[in-house]
């Protein structure tokens, strides 16, 4: 039975999700969990969480916590990566209140701008830890990453570290049902494809029984856009641009340099852009794990039903040879998306099987979509190459092609800005020349 290693294990709600629903699934009964955290008190906490489970869903996994990482991955057949560098605090009060003092605002800063860029920076060399470590005691793991940015992430392991890598989302597969709950439209008998880059993925065809939605979905998304909701950004994008994207408005409005602008502050309550919004909800989760802690970890008749997670259905998949279709974060080699350059990392169909898994290839995009794209993937590269060149020059560079930090900042702004969030953040981060 295959050996399961869970890599940032103290996030105890995410390890329940996607361990509960391994313990479901009949091909990995058996299986051996190890769990890895630096922080042993919250590790402690997910091991005693997970043992209850098992108790209750009678599963026969075994289930083990390590403080040592070499350990928890020796022999390791799935490497399951959930882990964040330098959490609430300090990291993410510095992403957010360093930018602010030169008026730069953000949403959610774990993808793209200033707060990706550095989000980046310092998990980076985490990974490549990771990377070695796998290489001496389960070089050929499949490791699943969960970790944002995705995008940066998956690319540097995949190019860097350890190839056998995939980069899983939870926004396309919620993404056209969601859609269509929104606007009253039916959601059975469904088909759509997806396409693009994580949080920046396209929905390119939708059709119902045959039937293209998109004219009824954009018909009805104009009339709603006449009232405030929480969805604003993506409609009007789908609006101008034709095609609904995955991840949610908060995440897009800060992708952009169309909505967060302070000479139109204006936009913020048009567009109904939660700004802070990152922040706001780390200090709610800290606060609301307080009070439900002994309820997820003590109680001895906790539930689990399987989720909609990717990584037990490609574990299953791997194990029996089923195949199992998923939307993949992947390298574009070959030309997966033929108009993207090839060292960017793309969200695109993806099949899981006993050979592992093998990316869709799906050809070029609408031509406004991947220069939507692109955008995004040039802060992306130079990120990569800063974080392994060193450099801070390649810092400044992905900053200054950020689509809202250069709408916002000059560039003598944007420069002073990289060089304070390098000293705020300290020994979080490498030495940059």
């Amino acid at each position: 039975m295959p050996k399961i290693t869970f890599l940032g294990a103290g996030s105890t709600i995410f390890a329940k999700r996607i361990l509960g629903d391994c313990m479901l699934v009949p091909s990995l009964e058996g299986s051996e969990f190890t769990l890895f955290d630096i922080d042993h008190q919250r590790l402690k906490e997910s091991e005693s969480m997970l043992n209850n489970l098992k108790a209750n869903l009678n599963s026969n996994v075994s289930i083990k916590a390590y403080i040592d990482r070499k350990d928890a991955l020796r022999g390791a057949k799935y490497v399951i990566n959930a882990i964040q560098v330098g959490g609430y605090d300090p990291c993410t009060i510095i992403d957010f209140e360093v930018p602010k003092k030169y008026g730069l605002r953000q949403t959610i800063g774990d993808t793209l701008g200033i707060g990706g860029i550095f989000r980046s920076l310092r998990t980076i060399p985490v990974m490549l830890d990771f990377a070695r470590d796998m290489e001496e005691v389960c070089p050929d793991a499949w490791f699943l990453n969960y970790t944002n940015p995705m995008a940066v992430l998956t690319a540097t392991m995949i190019r860097y570290g350890h190839p056998k890598t995939v980069g899983l989302c939870h926004s396309v597969q919620v993404c056209a049902e969601k859609l269509l709950k929104s606007l009253n439209m039916p959601t059975d008998h469904l088909q759509w494809k997806i396409a693009g880059i994580n949080h920046m993925a396209w929905l390119l065809e939708i059709t119902r029984k045959g039937e293209d939605l998109y004219p009824e979905i954009k018909r009805r998304a104009a009339e709603k856009q006449k009232e405030k909701h929480d969805d604003m950004v993506r409609f009007e994008m789908m609006l101008r641009f034709g095609y609904y994207v995955t991840e949610s408005s908060e995440h897009n409005a800060e992708y952009l340099p169309y909505f967060i602008k302070s000479r139109y502050p204006e936009l913020i309550e048009r567009f109904n852009i939660p700004l802070d919004e990152y922040p706001r909800r780390c200090i709610r989760q800290i606060k609301n794990w307080e009070t439900m802690r002994d309820d997820i970890v003590n109680n001895k008749k906790l539930e689990h039903e399987r989720s909609i997670e990717y990584a037990s259905y490609i574990m299953d998949a791997m194990e029996t040879d089923q195949p199992f279709k998923f939307g993949g974060n992947v390298l574009n080699s070959g030309g997966l998306i033929s108009n993207l350059p090839e060292k960017a990392c793309v969200e695109v169909p993806c099949l899981a099987d006993r050979s592992g898994v093998t990316p869709c290839y799906v050809g070029e995009l609408p031509e406004q979509l991947a220069a939507l794209n692109r955008t995004n993937i040039n802060t992306q590269l130079l990120t990569i190459e800063a974080a392994m060149n060193r450099k801070k020059e390649y810092i400044y560079q992905a900053a200054l092609l950020d689509p809202h930090t250069s709408a916002e900042l000059s560039i003598d702004d944007i420069v002073s800005l990289c060089d304070d969030l390098i000293e705020a953040h300290g020994d979080w981060l490498p030495e940059f020349k």
